[in-house]
């Protein structure tokens, strides 16, 4: 089974979003074993680099609205060839001051899900729900209209 890291700085305070997190991570286990690491946040983003990519394991996708956009067609065919390789999957949500330049650069992608900005403890179920539809787009589920 895929092992699938989210790396995340800073905790959920609202309950609705940590229910929402629970619910697609409770759908995930049948897909992938999902571990979470979750930091401190800082004042500084480079004060956050170290600790990141301390947690980071094989292929690694650094949220940033800088990076690619891509479908969630495309996104699942992404998710499918790592998963055929064999490789850890890690994803990188930056606190509310972004990610620092040395944790953008270690990443083997920027990925943007919009030019938008979101709250990063929104983004949190948001990405989680695109992961679990990646992968029931891969089985040939339904769930993808």
């Amino acid at each position: 089974m895929i092992k699938i890291h989210l790396v995340c700085v800073g905790k959920l305070k609202e309950s609705y979003l940590r229910e929402a997190c629970a619910e697609y991570r409770k759908r995930l286990a049948r897909f992938c074993k999902l571990e979470l690491c979750e930091l401190p946040e800082r004042a500084d983003p480079a004060a956050e680099a170290d600790e990141i990519l301390r947690c980071c394991r094989g292929h690694v996708f650094a949220l940033a609205i800088e990076g690619q956009m891509c479908s969630s067609e495309e996104f699942s065919l992404r998710i499918g060839k790592l998963i055929d390789s064999g490789k850890e999957i890690t994803f990188v949500i930056g606190s509310s001051c972004g990610l620092d330049k040395r944790v953008k650069d270690a990443a083997d992608e920027l990925l943007s899900f919009s030019k938008m900005t979101f709250p990063h403890q929104l983004f949190r179920p948001i990405l989680l729900e695109q992961i679990y539809r990646a992968f029931m787009i891969l089985s040939g589920a339904e769930y993808h209209k």
